[in-house]
């Protein structure tokens, strides 16, 4: 995942929910903008959840974005939801 997608799914006007793949099997779900802090020159992310816990999350370990059921790939396809 590059911040660059990252940066292009987190500013999609309406914001559309997301969730971020992980290497490791789990889903980390953004569902709003205020739950995600990112270095726009950096590579992690801090995902915070509604329990007032965070995850520090390296963001060469994202595999896909989930958008409301559907991946888009990590690697130079659609991570943004097309705007109608």
């Amino acid at each position: 995942m590059t911040i660059e997608s990252l940066s292009r799914a987190v500013n999609t006007q309406p914001f559309k929910p997301f969730a971020f793949c992980l290497a490791d099997g789990r889903t980390l779900a953004v569902p709003h903008p205020e739950f995600l802090a990112f270095n726009p020159k950096g590579r992690t992310a801090v995902v915070m959840d509604e329990r007032d816990g965070y995850e520090v999350v390296d963001l060469l370990l994202v595999v896909s974005l989930s958008f409301e059921g559907q991946q888009a790939s990590a690697g130079g396809g659609t991570d943004a939801p097309a705007k109608s």
